[in-house]
C-alpha cells in the first residue's frame, strides 16, 4: 500500500521543498504584489481625491464649446493633437481632455468656461498609473514584466503545494481551520501560516490568474494561440506591458500624422494639425442621452475616412460600451456591448474587474484587501518559521529524501503546469539542468542547500 501511494503522489518532503523553494523565490515579490496592489484597489477614490480641487469650480456663463475646451488643451501642450476628450461628469468640474505629441500622452485640465488651463500632468506620470506599473513591471518594462511573471507562475506552486501539506492528515480543525492561539513557538507561526493560506488561497489563486493577460510574455502567449485559433491578428482590450502600449501610441500618433497631412493638402479648415474638433460637440449632444457608465471618452479618427469613436472606460468592464460616430452628422454608426464580445475577451474582462476590486464595488476592494493581507502574513509568517528551524551554517531547505518510484500525479501536474505557464516552466528546466549538471558536484553548495551528492558510476 506504501508502494502504490508513493507512485500515486509524492512523499511529503518531496513537495515541502518545492514549496520551499518557490516560496524562497516568490516571498519578495509576494509582498511587494501585495502591497502595491492593495494601494491600487483604491484608485477611484485617491483619483477622485487628486482632482477634488477641479471638481466644483465656479461657473458664472455659458460654457465654451467642447471644441474650443479641446483646442484649449491643444494649445497647451505645443505640437500635440487631440487624443480623448472626458465628457465631465457635471457642469461644475474641469474638462479633462487627453492630448499626444509623438507617444507621449498629457491629460490637461481646461476650465469649461473659461478655458483656462488649470493643470497639465504626463498621463504615465499620474499617481496611480506609476502604482499599476509598480505592480505590473516594477517599473523596469518589459524585464519587470517577465520577473513580475515568472513569480506569479511561482506562487501558484507554492500555494498548490502549500495546499497538499496543509491538507488534513488527523482529526480536529485546530491549525487547519482556525489557529491555536494558545500554543506557543513554532506550533503558533505554523498554525498561523497554515490557517492563512487555506483561508487565502482560493482567491488568491484567482487574482494571480486573472492578472496574466496583461504580462508580456503570458499575454503574448494568449494573443498568438487566439490568433491561429482565430485565423486573423487580435485586438484585444488590455495592454501586455508598457511596451505593447507604446507600440499602439505610435501607431495612432502615425495614422494622426497621415490625417493631417491629407488635410492640410486639400486646404481643410483645421482646429490643429490632425483633424477639426468642430464635431465633437454634435458628438456630445448624442452621446449625452445614451447614459453610458463613465468615463467616457471621445477619439477623433485614426485614419482617413475613418469614423469618430467613443467608449465607456469603466474600471468595471463588463459595463463598457463600443461605439463609432459619423463627424458630420453625429449619428450614432455602430455600438458594441461588453456581452457582444467573444468568449475569452468577457473572461478576461470579468476576471480583471474582480482582480481591480471594481466588480461588485466595496465588497470585492475589502475582499482583495483581506487577500491581500492574508498575503502578507503568510509572507511574513513563513519567514519566521524558516528563521526558527534553519540549522547554522546552511539554507535550512528541507531534506532531500531517497529517490522514490515516479509519482505520475505529481509529474502530470508540473507537466500542465510548465504548458500553461510557459515562463515557469522554462525556469523549471533551467533550474533542473543547473542542479544536475552543476550544483550536485559542488559540495559545500550541494550541502548548503540541502540536495542529494551526484550519483557515482561504478
Amino acid at each position: 500500500m506504501a508502494h502504490s501511494r508513493n507512485r500515486r503522489w509524492p512523499n511529503t518532503a518531496t513537495v515541502w521543498r518545492w514549496h520551499f523553494y518557490a516560496g524562497l523565490f516568490c516571498i519578495p515579490f509576494v509582498l511587494w504584489l501585495a502591497v502595491t496592489g492593495a494601494i491600487y484597489l483604491f484608485r477611484p477614490q485617491v483619483e477622485a481625491l487628486i482632482d477634488a480641487p477641479y471638481a466644483n469650480l465656479a461657473i458664472t456663463g455659458p460654457r465654451a464649446s467642447a471644441a474650443e475646451q479641446a483646442a484649449a488643451a491643444v494649445r497647451a501642450v505645443p505640437g500635440s493633437v487631440l487624443h480623448r476628450y472626458q465628457l465631465p461628469d457635471t457642469d461644475r468640474e474641469a474638462v479633462q481632455i487627453i492630448v499626444g505629441k509623438g507617444q507621449n500622452e498629457t491629460r490637461v485640465y481646461v476650465h469649461p468656461q473659461t478655458l483656462a488651463v488649470l493643470k497639465t500632468v504626463d498621463e504615465d506620470q499620474r499617481l496611480m498609473r506609476v502604482v499599476f506599473r509598480l505592480h505590473g513591471e516594477l517599473l523596469a518594462g518589459t524585464l519587470g514584466s517577465y520577473l513580475v511573471e515568472l513569480a506569479a507562475s511561482w506562487t501558484i506552486v507554492m500555494l498548490l503545494s502549500g495546499l497538499f501539506l496543509w491538507w488534513p492528515r488527523r482529526g480536529g480543525l485546530g491549525g487547519i481551520v482556525y489557529p491555536r492561539l494558545g500554543a506557543g513557538g513554532r506550533r503558533f507561526w505554523r498554525d498561523l501560516h497554515a490557517v492563512t493560506g487555506f483561508w487565502v488561497s482560493a482567491f488568491a489563486l484567482f487574482l494571480l490568474v486573472s492578472g496574466l493577460p496583461w504580462a508580456k510574455s503570458w499575454g503574448g502567449y494568449l494573443k498568438a494561440v487566439r490568433g491561429v485559433l482565430e485565423g486573423h491578428p487580435v485586438k484585444q482590450d488590455w495592454t501586455t506591458g508598457s511596451a505593447d502600449e507604446l507600440r499602439q501610441r505610435a501607431a495612432d500618433a502615425g495614422t494622426r500624422a497621415m490625417m493631417g497631412e491629407h488635410a492640410e493638402h486639400h486646404g481643410m479648415a483645421m482646429a490643429h494639425p490632425a483633424v477639426s474638433l468642430v464635431p465633437l460637440d454634435r458628438l456630445i449632444a448624442t452621446l449625452g442621452p445614451l447614459r453610458l457608465a463613465t468615463p467616457v471618452l471621445v477619439s477623433p479618427p485614426t485614419g482617413p475616412g475613418q469614423p469618430w469613436t467613443a467608449k465607456s472606460d469603466a474600471a468595471n468592464r463588463p459595463l463598457r460600451t463600443d461605439l463609432t460616430l459619423d463627424g458630420e452628422t453625429g449619428k450614432l454608426l455602430s455600438r458594441k456591448e461588453f456581452a457582444q464580445r467573444r468568449l475569452v475577451d468577457r473572461l478576461v474582462g470579468y476576471g480583471v474587474a474582480i482582480h481591480e476590486g471594481q466588480a461588485f464595488g466595496w465588497l470585492n476592494q475589502l475582499l482583495n484587501l483581506l487577500t491581500a493581507l492574508g498575503l502578507i502574513l503568510l509572507a511574513v509568517s513563513s519567514v519566521v518559521l524558516w528563521w526558527r528551524r534553519r540549522p547554522e551554517g546552511v539554507l535550512g531547505a528541507p531534506r532531500a529524501g531517497e529517490p522514490r518510484p515516479a509519482a505520475l500525479a505529481f509529474f502530470a501536474l508540473v507537466i500542465s503546469l510548465g504548458l500553461f505557464l510557459p515562463l515557469m516552466g522554462i525556469s523549471l528546466l533551467a533550474v533542473l539542468v543547473v542542479e544536475r549538471l552543476v550544483l550536485v558536484h559542488l559540495p559545500g553548495v550541494r550541502r548548503w542547500l540541502g540536495l542529494r551528492g551526484a550519483r557515482v558510476s561504478a
